[in-house]
């Protein structure tokens, strides 16, 4: 059996697809790295794949309906064989048709502590309400929004002094640890999904604290 082939879509800086290269690269985590897609030709995401040679398609969302987009995504992927999608500050709802060609392949990371605060101003709205831990959440994508199945979530201390901009960077700093390790531990078969509960076999690794 070949490695875990993994696309990766991304509308921007692309640092969650950056965390994921490097863990690679390190050998942290033993999957092929086989696509960028990206619909915003200005993402940084795409001098990232440049520079470490992986492909990268762009798709330009407004020039197609929604269907339309996701059948050439859908498309691509096919063509090349893959297994995962993961959406890494993918500013787009993902539909029904792309999911139903990938039942429980799709992972998403987002910067709250799901249920709490979903859509795009996960941080904003965390501050707003006056919380005193947020954090960040990867969860398999379902047709509900940011509502999937939980694989991994750590908590991040909301300061005082803390601003939108402030608590998205120290979120983003454990994006950047437990987006890897979701993938990680897709790859190596250990994730198990019943009901909502996604089970975890940490047979042979260290846990880490999501605390």
């Amino acid at each position: 059996m070949g490695k875990t082939r993994v696309a990766v879509m991304a509308s921007g800086r692309g640092t969650d697809f950056q965390s994921i290269i490097d863990a690679t690269e390190r050998g942290e985590v033993d999957i092929d790295l086989a696509l960028l897609i990206v619909n915003n030709k200005d993402a940084l995401a795409i001098e990232r794949a440049r520079k470490h040679g992986i492909e990268w398609i762009f798709i330009d969302h407004r020039k197609k309906t929604r269907t339309e987009f996701e059948e050439e995504v859908i498309k691509e992927l096919k063509a090349r064989n893959m297994d995962l999608v993961v959406l890494a500050g993918f500013m787009r709802i993902v539909t029904s048709n792309l999911i139903s060609h990938y039942p429980n392949r799709i992972i998403n990371i987002h910067p709250s502590l799901l249920p709490a605060f979903p859509g795009v101003r996960g941080q904003g709205d965390a501050l707003d309400h006056g919380v005193k831990v947020s954090g960040c959440t990867i969860h398999f994508v379902d047709e509900s929004l940011d509502g999937g199945p939980i694989i991994l979530q750590k908590a991040v201390e909301v300061l005082d002094d803390d601003t939108e901009n402030t608590l998205a960077d120290r979120i983003l700093e454990q994006e950047h640890i437990f987006l890897p390790l979701a993938v990680k531990l897709f790859s190596e078969g250990r994730l198990k999904i019943e009901d909502r509960r996604v089970k975890i076999n940490w047979e042979g690794m260290k846990k880490p604290s999501m605390a």
